[in-house]
């Protein structure tokens, strides 16, 4: 019994002596691409409600999912890329016309964001403000998951490539709170649920 117990103490011991499980660490760009699978929910909102307007239906959803354009990809991830990226991928002489264009395109996604929250379009034009943002970003974010962020990886060394996903990790708390990233996701899913798009099978294609 005392052997048992002496065991048990041991072992303990042991555990009490390892080092805490840490989280997994993000990278810089797996955290952009993250952002862009919350981006591709968002639009898929804004394809549904577009459709809704279409139709004569209400699309309540919205003004939720426009702020979450204008406040998350706009006011946090797009900084991050024209702050911590663009200038790098310029200073370096490499890529500068893909990024000019992708700078161009954040500048006409803000455009058609303030006209959305400023109420200017009328309802007749709102469902085609929606479409000319989701089809510019589906492209946009394509070009930056396969081109811009395998080339950033290239660009700069492990070193600084590991500070930056730190400053992006803070950044993110620091206008989001604890939860950041996961607590946004949790938003998109409501939106989802309230129009009805949040089951995945349903965009399942039917067997011919």
């Amino acid at each position: 019994m005392l052997r048992r117990q002496a065991l048990v103490g041991a072992a303990a011991l042991v555990a009490a002596k390892q080092p805490a499980k840490k989280e997994p660490e993000v990278s810089p760009t797996e955290d952009l691409m993250r952002e862009h699978g919350l981006l591709n929910r968002v639009l898929l909102i804004y394809e549904e409600c577009a459709r809704r307007l279409e139709s004569g239906a209400e699309a309540a959803a919205l003004p939720d999912a426009v702020r979450i354009i204008r406040d998350f990809i706009e006011g946090y991830h797009e900084q991050l890329e024209e702050q911590q990226l663009f200038p790098r991928f310029r200073k370096a002489g490499r890529l500068t016309e893909l990024v000019a264009t992708l700078e161009a395109q954040h500048a006409a996604g803000r455009r058609i964001t303030a006209q959305l929250l400023s109420g200017a379009p009328d309802r007749s034009r709102t469902p085609g403000l929606l479409r000319s943002f989701s089809r510019m970003y589906r492209p946009h974010e394509a070009r930056e998951d396969t081109v811009l962020f395998p080339a950033f990886r290239e660009l700069v060394g492990d070193r600084e490539y590991r500070k930056l996903g730190d400053v992006f990790e803070d950044r993110e708390h620091q206008l989001f709170g604890d939860r950041g990233f996961e607590g946004k996701v949790d938003e998109v899913a409501r939106l989802e649920q309230s129009l009805g798009i949040a089951e995945l099978s349903q965009f399942t294609p039917g067997a011919p």
